[in-house]
């Protein structure tokens, strides 16, 4: 038995045969053409036939994963329409006096290349993305059809890479998992992975010599074995059809309310880190976005993010979630989540120091840049914007006015946005205390429960040592989130939970019981905690 390790795409086990999957490699010559015009006119040809194809794509991609990750079609679609692209085939054609196909193909090759050097992941993604348009002008020009075939038997893909193109052409009803050595967490075949609900890992150092045995893909911890033995085998046999039999349960709940048996709505939201997990949120009919942390944007990047930047990100979600409530955690940095270009000088005690809205506060020029993007976004949907670690009145009546300052910047230069929600994280005690009068300043609380904990108890949740004594459900914590309800209900201020505690089984009924509004919590949490809201009195 081999076992190796990858990253993990998509959660779930497979089991089955492997299928080596080898693209069909397109083997381009180089020759010297009399008439430039006339390829140049062949090329023009086949690129609308290609387009043609993209369409189909769409439309299939459309029906089996969402009209959300069916764009990545029409994206390849205007990519075969772009200045640059096009420019540099007639050039290449006209200039070299060479063949359509050798132009495609070295264009494809040096665009590749430049987006491979890219620093950001997201166009670094791109490199697959224009081969796959090359490749598809290619084998119109020549003739040729692409391998998308993958038999009867249902197999576990394994491969170099896969273009989004391919995984999409592929037979659903065939495909236990992927597996392959290149790719990204963030390329379009993983985000189509995740949307069909397919294991699959990345990052493996695969063979060819697999192609035919038998293997397990353990999407949950990031496992691949190949020839299992008769014990391994049997443990994963019985654990697929354990998560079968809960996801089969848990299914049945999609498209029903989050309402308890005596009429209570729950608003029941997910979390996410960044906009690839918007997918899994759709997947799992979360009713919006309780929590997305947008440090993300800051984490990922060697410098600011710019206005822009934030912008299309924050557009993008809340486009895909179509209407749904997106709750947006204003910059969060500082304590365990460090960001070099932004100076801060070593701290003793950084969870108690320099951190979140602290820093927004002081460095008011980076926090109205992220401001500005979200107010733009929220055009394009509903948005609620979430600022964490609060103490004080003042603080809010700060930051509200500086949202109107851009407003009003915004006003001036004529962009819209919409009618967009404030709330604030309720994670110290401080905030605990003044929530009768910080609920009069805004609309909503969202209690962090893990800072809560932390700054409660006195006790640093990151320490080992202190696991024994670290008790989420200390009657203190649960007095807490009481007292926060009660007092933002007395202003119609709506309150929710989105910290780890929002996803405790154990506490769901007694946190309906106590009247909370939200709970939002991992996108694969939502059917569980669903099942039990559904299944449950809130009075009393």
């Amino acid at each position: 038995m081999e076992r190796l390790t990858g990253k993990s795409i998509f959660n779930g086990i497979a089991i089955g045969r492997i299928l080596f999957y080898s693209k069909h490699q397109q083997q381009v010559k180089r020759n010297k053409v009399e008439d430039a015009e006339n390829e140049i006119a062949r090329y023009e040809s086949a690129k609308a036939t290609a387009i043609e194809q993209l369409q189909g794509l769409y439309d299939k991609a459309v029906e089996e994963v969402g009209e959300a990750n069916a764009m990545i079609f029409e994206v390849h679609a205007m990519m075969l329409e772009d200045d640059d692209y096009n420019e540099s085939i007639y050039n290449i054609i006209g200039s070299e006096g060479v063949n359509a196909e050798y132009a495609v193909a070295k264009t494809g090759d040096n665009f590749a290349v430049m987006f491979s050097e890219m620093e950001d992941e997201y166009f670094k993604a791109r490199a697959a993305d224009v081969k796959d348009i090359s490749e598809r002008v290619i084998a119109v020009l020549s003739g040729t059809e692409k391998r998308e075939r993958i038999g009867e038997e249902p197999v576990i893909i394994v491969a170099e890479d896969l273009a989004p193109s391919e995984t999409v052409q592929m037979d659903k009803s065939k495909l236990l998992a992927f597996v392959t050595r290149l790719g990204s967490a963030n390329s379009h075949t993983a985000i189509l992975a995740r949307t069909m609900s397919i294991p699959a890992l990345i990052g493996v150092e695969i063979s060819e010599d697999w192609n035919g045995k038998m293997a397990i893909v353990d999407g949950k911890k990031g496992l691949l074995f190949i020839d299992p033995d008769v014990s391994t085998l049997e443990t994963y046999i019985e654990e697929r059809k354990k998560d079968a039999e809960r996801r089969n349960l848990l299914l049945q709940l999609k498209g029903r309310p989050d309402e308890t048996k005596d009429g209570k709505h729950i608003r029941l939201y997910a979390n996410i880190g960044s906009v690839a997990d918007v997918a899994n949120v759709l997947d799992n009919d979360a009713a919006g976005i309780g929590l997305f942390r947008s440090e993300f944007l800051y984490l990922e990047k060697d410098n600011y993010p710019t206005e822009e930047e934030q912008f299309k990100v924050y557009k993008t979600v809340v486009q895909n979630m179509a209407g749904r409530k997106v709750v947006i955690r204003t910059l969060d940095i500082g304590a365990d989540k460090q960001v070099d270009y932004f100076n801060m000088e070593h701290e003793e005690n950084p969870a108690m120091g320099y951190r979140a809205i602290r820093i927004c506060l002081d460095r008011i020029d980076v926090f109205k840049t992220q401001l500005r993007a979200l107010y733009r976004a929220s055009a394009f949907g509903t948005i609620s914007i979430m600022f964490p670690m609060i103490i004080s009145v003042e603080e809010v009546r700060q930051i509200k006015k500086i949202c109107e300052e851009v407003k009003g910047e915004l006003d001036a230069h004529h962009v819209e946005y919409g009618d967009v929600e404030l709330g604030i994280m309720i994670e110290t005690p401080a905030a605990v205390m003044v929530s009768d009068l910080l609920a009069k300043e805004v609309d909503f609380f969202s209690i962090g429960t893990n800072d809560l904990t932390q700054y409660t108890l006195a006790i640093d949740r990151q320490n080992p040592k202190l696991d024994n004594i670290y008790d989420s459900h200390h009657p203190a914590i649960l007095r807490m989130i009481q007292m926060v309800i009660d007092n933002g209900h007395k202003e119609n201020c709506w309150v929710g939970i989105c910290g780890e505690l929002g996803a405790d089984t154990t506490l769901t009924e007694k946190f309906i019981k106590m009247g909370i509004d939200e709970l939002s919590v991992s996108p694969n949490m939502v059917l569980p905690i669903r099942n039990i809201i559904v299944n449950i009195n809130a009075a009393n």
